[in-house]
């Protein structure tokens, strides 16, 4: 059973995300670095999931980590599921929508602010409404 608030089949993911967000959100893929839309976009707004829309982080937490993936200092309180990530020989903790369980990205304890937190998050994972 899925534990998450928005279910939909994997066939159903694929037709609305269309094939290379389908691989990011549901795939657990990563972008190139340096590649995304909002890696280094900065207005006033809302950063909400891709596959739901669910408000995930507000611009004012987001910050320029030079790492090439759009970098924010905190999420929205309830909005990311947090899992430990033991691929590709490392130890992550993977950051998940808490809505619809779809990947955005990892989440690493070197942000340079004062949360000390760096949530690394790929821009297909995410869309912008501006305020």
């Amino acid at each position: 059973m899925n534990k998450y608030p928005i279910q939909k089949s994997e066939a159903q993911w694929k037709e609305e995300l269309g094939a290379e967000r389908y691989r990011i959100l549901r795939g657990k893929g990563t972008e190139r670095p340096f590649s995304g839309t909002y890696n280094l976009h900065f207005e006033d707004g809302a950063y909400t999931c891709g596959a739901c829309h669910t408000p995930l982080f507000e611009s004012n937490s987001k910050f320029e980590s030079g790492c090439g993936w759009p970098s924010f200092d905190k999420s929205l309180q309830g909005s990311i599921e947090y899992v430990r990530d033991s691929s590709f020989g490392m130890i992550r903790t993977e950051i998940l929508c808490a809505n619809c369980g779809s990947h955005l990205g990892h989440v690493f304890d070197d942000g340079p602010t004062n949360t000390g937190q760096r949530y690394c998050v790929n821009s297909l994972s995410v869309d912008f409404k501006k305020k």
